[in-house]
């Protein structure tokens, strides 16, 4: 199983969401399928998916494994950052607006 984090654009999380009846809006039909074969791929066939779909790929295991996974894929899709949850934006490719992506230190000094 691959150890790498890739990240989940926000159409993505969508399509993901609403395959699984979650919210998001639908795909069109080839993506749709993606996600239907991922989703029944076992471990070795989806380690294959990821090398050429890995969004789909970690969205799907998210929706699947992570307990938080629904909620994560929810603020992706709709713009929140991942960490605030605000819309203030812009979001860096990680999910997190400009602000949580690289925090103040704690002593003040940039």
């Amino acid at each position: 199983m691959s150890t790498s984090s890739p990240t989940i654009p926000p159409d993505v999380a969508a399509h993901v969401l609403c395959h699984y009846g979650r919210g998001g809006y639908p795909a069109g039909d080839w993506a749709e399928d993606l996600i239907s074969l991922i989703s029944r791929a076992d471990d070795s066939n989806r380690d294959r998916f990821a090398a050429g779909f890995p969004d789909y790929v970690a969205a799907i295991t998210a929706i699947k494994y992570d307990p938080n996974g629904v909620a994560h894929l929810l603020d992706l899709a709709a713009g929140r950052c991942t960490r605030c949850k605000t819309t203030d934006g812009p979001n860096t490719a990680a999910g997190l607006c400009e602000a949580c992506d690289q925090p103040m230190p704690l002593d003040g000094v940039a």
